[in-house]
C-alpha cells in the first residue's frame, strides 16, 4: 500500500503542475502536515469545458481524496465582466441568466471527475456574486490601492494591443482585482490554475496577503498545447475534445486528434501508471495507442459499456467502412442527380467551392465508390449510401 508521501510524490511529478509558488518543497509539506483549503475558479463563458479543462479537476479530486477542503468558484459576477483576452479585443460579456445556464451545465459534466456527494468531505459549489456584489465603492477603491497601473500594464495581452494600438478597456483592469478577491472570500490556502492564469492568481496571493497576512500557494497547470502546432483547446473556437457530448462522439473526437496528442492526453486525463504509458510505444503504434486513449478517457465519463460500444461503433464506421445506421436520410422525386446536387442536400451549409474541393480530394463516396466528377449524374432508382471524410454520412432515396 502506497504511503500518503509516495501518492503526493506521484500527483506532483506526473507531469500535469508545471510550477508551484512559492516552492514545491513547501507546499509538499503543509500538504503531508495540514488540511488546506484549494479551489479552482472558472468563468462559465460557454456550454462546454474541455479535457484541458477536465485534468484540473481530476487534479482537484485527488487533492480532496487526501482529506483537504475543495471548491469548485464558478464566477457568476466576473464572467459578466470578461477576463482580459490575448485576442488584442476586450471578450463579450454575459448576462446573468447565461452564466447560470453554463454553470449548471458545467456541474454536470464535471461530475463524473469530482465527488460532490462524498458524505466526509465533498467538494463545494461556490460563486464569486456570492461576495462580490456586496462590495461597495469604497470597497472597490480599497482593493485597487493594492496594486499599481504599471503592474497590470505588464500583462502580456496588454502589452501586445499597446504594440497594436488597440485599447484596453477599464473594466479589464479591475478583473484581476476581483478575481483576486476570490482567494480572500474563500481563505484558500491553494489556487489552482492554468498557466494563463497566473496573473491573476498572483494577484490574490497578493491581496491575501495585505488584507489577512496569510500566504497562498499557486499551483500552475499546463494548457495541454500540440508540442508541434501550439494548439490549444478552446471552448470559444470549438476546437478540442468537449465533455458535453456523448460516448460516440467524444470517442471519434479524441480519434480525429493528431498522433503527437495521445501522450498528452493519458498523461493529464486518465491515471494510466506514466511505465504502462511507455509501454505502449505510442511512436511505433500510435493507432492502438489512440484506441486504448479514447477508451480510457470516454470510460471517466460515460462507463465501461458505454467506452466499449463507442470503440466498436468507431472500429465498424471508421476502420470497417460499415455505413452507421442512424446516418440521416433525405429523399428526392428525381430519376438521377448529379454529384453536386447530391452534396447539397446532405450538406447545405458547404459553399459549392468547398464541396467542388472535397471530390476534388478523393473525399466524396457514393455506394462504396469513389467520386471524381462533380458534374457525374447518378441514377436514383437505389438509395445512395454517401460518406464524405471519415465523419459525413447520409442517405438519399426516391419519394
Amino acid at each position: 500500500m502506497k504511503t500518503k508521501e509516495q501518492i503526493i510524490d506521484e500527483i506532483l511529478d506526473r507531469g500535469v503542475i508545471v510550477d508551484i509558488l512559492p516552492s514545491r518543497e513547501e507546499f509538499k509539506q503543509r500538504l503531508m502536515n495540514e488540511k488546506l483549503r484549494f479551489f479552482i475558479g472558472a468563468d462559465p463563458t460557454n456550454a462546454s469545458l474541455h479535457l484541458s479543462h477536465a485534468k484540473n479537476f481530476m487534479l482537484l479530486e485527488e487533492f480532496r481524496k487526501l482529506g483537504h477542503e475543495v471548491f469548485v468558484l464558478f464566477g457568476d459576477f466576473t464572467a459578466c465582466i470578461g477576463d482580459p483576452s490575448d485576442r488584442t479585443s476586450a471578450r463579450a460579456r454575459l448576462t446573468p441568466e447565461q452564466v447560470h445556464e453554463f454553470s449548471r451545465d458545467w456541474v454536470r459534466q464535471i461530475s463524473p471527475l469530482i465527488n460532490f456527494n462524498d458524505t466526509e468531505n465533498p467538494a463545494h459549489v461556490v460563486f464569486n456574486g456570492e461576495w462580490l456584489n456586496k462590495l461597495t465603492m469604497r470597497d472597490l477603491i480599497d482593493l485597487a490601492s493594492n496594486t499599481t497601473v504599471q503592474h497590470m500594464l505588464e500583462r502580456d495581452m496588454f502589452q501586445k494591443r499597446i504594440a497594436e494600438n488597440r485599447p484596453i478597456h477599464l473594466h479589464e483592469f479591475l478583473y484581476p482585482i476581483f478575481q483576486g478577491f476570490d482567494t480572500v472570500a474563500l481563505d484558500a490556502d491553494v489556487e489552482l490554475c492554468g498557466v494563463d492564469q497566473t496573473f491573476n492568481a498572483l494577484m490574490g496571493r497578493t491581496l491575501l496577503k495585505k488584507l489577512k497576512n496569510k500566504e497562498k500557494f499557486i499551483v500552475c497547470n499546463n494548457l495541454m498545447e500540440n508540442p508541434i502546432t501550439g494548439e490549444l483547446m478552446s471552448k470559444s473556437r470549438g476546437t478540442g475534445v468537449f465533455l458535453n457530448t456523448d460516448a460516440n462522439t467524444m470517442f471519434g473526437q479524441i480519434m480525429a486528434q493528431p498522433d503527437e496528442m495521445i501522450r498528452i492526453f493519458l498523461v493529464n486525463n486518465t491515471r494510466v501508471p506514466l511505465s504502462d504509458i511507455d509501454a505502449l510505444d505510442i511512436e511505433n503504434n500510435p493507432m492502438a495507442a489512440k484506441l486504448f486513449t479514447a477508451h480510457k478517457i470516454v470510460e471517466i465519463f460515460h462507463g465501461t459499456t458505454a467506452a466499449d460500444a463507442a470503440m466498436e461503433h468507431f472500429r465498424n464506421t471508421f476502420s470497417n467502412k460499415v455505413f452507421p445506421e442512424n446516418a440521416p436520410e433525405f429523399t428526392t422525386d428525381k430519376d438521377e442527380l448529379s454529384v453536386m446536387e447530391i452534396l447539397q442536400m446532405g450538406m447545405p451549409t458547404e459553399s459549392k467551392g468547398e464541396l467542388r474541393r472535397l471530390v476534388g480530394q478523393n473525399a466524396v463516396t457514393i455506394n462504396d465508390e469513389k467520386v471524381s466528377n462533380i458534374n457525374q449524374h447518378i441514377r436514383t432508382e437505389k438509395t445512395l449510401f454517401v460518406r464524405v471524410g471519415r465523419k459525413t454520412f447520409f442517405r438519399i432515396s426516391r419519394k
